[in-house]
């Protein structure tokens, strides 16, 4: 993500692909994240989708901001801490103990990790599989993801 005006195609899934975002408190943690984003730290949203197990952004930052990738980073970081922190304290979660099982094992086997990992990118790393989008590809790639707005509260 190094063209500072650039506008990418950012792809990240659950480790295991474990359908997590079936579970909408789980999905308004990313949606809150994602406007937490757009409102303080100069995230620019313009598509997106949150699937069972994954989620695709097309997205950029505002001029006046430095790094896109810690903007990114810090959203990674933050809902992975959430949802895990929702998926423990949820006791209607009928698969808290299977799904804090794959997480850790997955958080013992990063080395950059305390305990639990959430996301894990295409390629099986923590990536987010970066495609940045030029002409008609945004085009495309919008075509392919709904529109919505994700704006700050007035």
């Amino acid at each position: 993500m190094n063209n500072p005006g650039g506008i990418y195609f950012l792809s990240t899934a659950v480790v295991n692909w474990i359908d997590v975002f079936t579970r909408i408190e789980y999905r308004e943690i990313i949606l809150n994240s994602l406007k937490y984003c757009i409102c303080k730290k100069g995230l620019v949203l313009y598509g997106y989708v949150i699937m069972t197990n994954h989620i695709h952004l097309i997205s950029g930052r505002r001029s006046d901001v430095t790094v896109f990738s810690d903007i990114i980073r810090d959203f990674k970081k933050f809902t992975s801490s959430q949802i895990i922190k929702a998926i423990q304290e949820n006791p209607q979660e009928s698969r808290k103990d299977w799904l804090l099982w794959l997480f850790e094992r997955a958080g013992k086997a990063n080395g950059n990790n305390t305990l639990y990992q959430l996301w894990h990118g295409p390629t099986l790393r923590q990536d987010n599989h970066p495609i940045e989008l030029e002409g008609d590809w945004i085009d495309q790639k919008l075509e392919y993801l709904p529109q919505q707005s994700l704006g700050c509260p007035e």
